[in-house]
Parts: structure tokens; sequence; C-alpha cells
């Protein structure tokens, strides 16, 4: 069955836009989350400069999108650490029931902390500060004897190891001589496409742009790496991508969130899954 990963970094946005300046460049400190019998605990985060509160906090969410049914977790720490914290990234790896996946740039520290925190798998993402989110796929041709390296370390701590690629031809060889063992294809193009035609499938914008994807996933899937997509996608353009033949999973952030916050994250969660599932059935 395909599964869903609910990306939570928006959580940490929220919580970030009122408690950034009272903590500082440093994580949050405060445990916060779930308490032992799973529930949510009601202790406070409290920022290193003093402020109390820390809500949103990403453990609860990542707790209601697993009872909502998320298959994973997905966070990103970023270098300029603008939503997700160290002290989530601890947290999370300690509480999280389902699969936790760890956006990340390829870069030593980076790989040190997920070698040290053991997330499910390690995605090696593009990074730029100046971006709202990640923009575009990573550039493995052009820097493939670093990702090797990369990607043989954080293999050798255990970890699966993910690229998130556009999708094309060289990126996707690329992937494959680097040695990951997933690739998650960019599908903000098709995203961008299915805006832009409506959703009609008899624009020859939309239909070349979910094509891409698909054969993106044949070549992937025909490697014998795990087929992944996600970005900018949501309930009105989900279906038919979770449709692709052989497709495994899909990370999904924005959308959720948002409609989390006129139904809950639970309900906006089991929706999307719905949708994905029942959609997968059909194309299969």
């Amino acid at each position: 069955m395909i599964q869903l990963g609910v990306n939570i970094d928006h959580v940490a946005t929220v919580r970030q836009a009122r408690y950034r300046a009272g903590a500082g460049s440093g994580a949050l400190a405060g445990a916060g989350g779930l308490d032992a019998g799973g529930g949510a605990s009601s202790a406070a985060a409290v920022g290193a400069g003093g402020a109390v509160g820390g809500e949103p906090d990403p453990v609860r969410a990542a707790h209601e999108a697993e009872l909502g049914g998320a298959d994973g977790i997905t966070i990103h720490l970023r270098e300029d650490r603008r939503h997700i914290q160290d002290r989530d990234v601890e947290l999370l790896r300690r509480l999280v029931r389902v699969k936790l996946n760890l956006e990340m740039a390829a870069t030593d520290e980076m790989v040190g902390i997920a070698c040290r925190v053991q997330p499910h798998t390690a995605m090696l993402v593009p990074e730029g500060r100046q971006e709202v989110t990640t923009e575009g796929g990573l550039d493995v041709a052009r820097n493939l004897p670093r990702l090797k390296e990369v990607v043989a370390r954080l293999k050798a701590s255990g970890l699966i190891v993910s690229a998130f690629i556009d999708a094309e031809e060289s990126q996707i060889a690329a992937a494959i001589q680097s040695g990951f063992d997933v690739c998650e294809v960019h599908t903000g193009p098709y995203a961008h496409a299915f805006a832009s035609c409506g959703g009609d499938f008899r624009r020859a914008e939309l239909a070349t742009e979910l094509e891409k994807v698909a054969a993106a996933g044949r070549r992937i899937r025909g490697a014998g790496l795990r087929f992944n997509a996600g970005h900018a996608l949501n309930y009105h353009n989900v279906g038919p991508i979770a449709a692709l033949p052989g497709i495994a999973e899909l990370h999904i952030g924005h959308a959720i969130v948002s409609r989390a916050v006129f139904t809950g994250l639970r309900a906006a969660v089991r929706e999307m899954k719905a949708l994905m599932v029942t959609s997968a059935a059909r194309g299969g």
C-alpha cells in the first residue's frame, strides 16, 4: 500500500515565528511532546532566552499525524535552523513510532548528526539560505564524488539514504551511481502545471509533466531503487501521482498543515491518506 510521510516543518515555522527572538540560534530547551503513556505532555518548552511556551510543538504534531495514519514523519534540519531545531530531532527520534525521515544538506555537520541520531532515512536535499523552501532537486550529477562519499558514510552508519532529485535521466543515473537506496522525485513542476492548466490533463503541459514523473519512476524502479515523490502536492493534485505504478511513498507537508488549521492535524492526515490510497487502488 502507498505510504504517506508527513512533513511537519511548517509546524516548527509557526513556533519559531513567535519564539525565535527568545530562543536565539540554539535549540528550544524543555522536553515537551509526549509523556510515557503516549499522550501529550503538559510540559512547556522554554527558550534559551527565557520565553515560555514553544508552541506549536512539532513533537505533538508528529503524534497527531501518527494517529491520523501517517506512515512516517519528515523533518528538515536546515543549517540556519530556521524551523526544526536540534532539540526537535532528538525528541522525535525517541518518541516517533513510525519512520523518521531526516532531510539534510550534504555537509559534515549534518552527516554527523544523522549518524548519531539514527533516523530511519537520511534524505539529501539542496539548501539555499534565501529560499523559502526547497526549490529544486539535488544536483547529484555535478557533485558526484562528494555525494558518493556522503552516501557511503551514511550507509556505513546503517541508514537508508535517499536523494531528492528532479525527474531527469542525468540525475537519476548519477543517483544510481552514487549508491542511493531511494530516489524521491521532485513534483514541483507537475504541481505548477496542474495549477496553471486547471487540472486539465488534455493540456500538453500537464500531461508532459506527469509523464516525466512516471518515466522517472520506471527508471528508478528498474534500477532496483525505491521510488518516492513529493513537493507541492495537495488535496487537488495528489491523485494522479499516487496512481503511478510502483510509487512507494509521498512526502507532503504544507497542504496538510494548512488544512489542519481548520480540521485538526489528525483529520487532515487521515483525509490525505484516504485520497492517496483510493487513487493508488484505481491506478493499480
